[in-house]
């Protein structure tokens, strides 16, 4: 299999894989170190103001900072989200990353359907031997139909 017949995957002599992520500009690492300063900024002009006389602002930025926080601890849970495909030998094994919570399903190559699930700009639903598993939620709508093609393709060559 060549790479040229991908969009998506990336192919590694028999093996095929492909990795979905979201995109992500900012990295946790990179989100801390901003949270960080903002921290800094937001309760040094509360302290100068408090100093001042103001005793409410303070109050107010230390409320900014904690909500602040926790939207970017929300946006750092799914940061590192994703979906990996493989295909190697006579297996297909999907996993599934959300919120650091793991979900694998494992498939025998015969056996797999690749069908949209409702339309044909919806998530991809992957079934077989009583399993389901929907991907494609890191790929536009639009584009979906060639990863669905992708894998049959794959499923259906050596």
């Amino acid at each position: 299999m060549s790479n040229q017949a991908y969009q998506f995957a990336q192919v590694s002599g028999p093996a095929v894989q492909w990795r979905l992520k979201r995109n992500c500009s900012v990295t946790p690492a990179q989100l801390g170190w901003m949270y960080l300063s903002l921290c800094t900024l937001s309760l040094g002009i509360g302290v100068f103001f408090w100093m001042q006389g103001a005793t409410l602002v303070l109050a107010f930025a230390g409320l900014e900072v904690a909500v602040v926080g926790l939207a970017f601890l929300a946006y750092a849970r799914h940061a590192a989200d994703g979906e990996m495909i493989s295909l190697q030998g006579s297996n297909l094994v999907v996993e599934l990353e959300t919120a650091g919570r793991l979900e694998r399903a494992e498939f025998a190559r015969q056996w797999v359907r690749v069908e949209p699930k409702s339309g044909d700009q919806s998530l991809i639903e992957l079934s077989g031997q009583g399993q389901t598993i929907e991907v494609g939620r890191f790929v536009r709508p639009e584009l979906r139909q060639v990863l669905a093609r992708e894998i049959r393709k794959a499923l259906r060559s050596a």
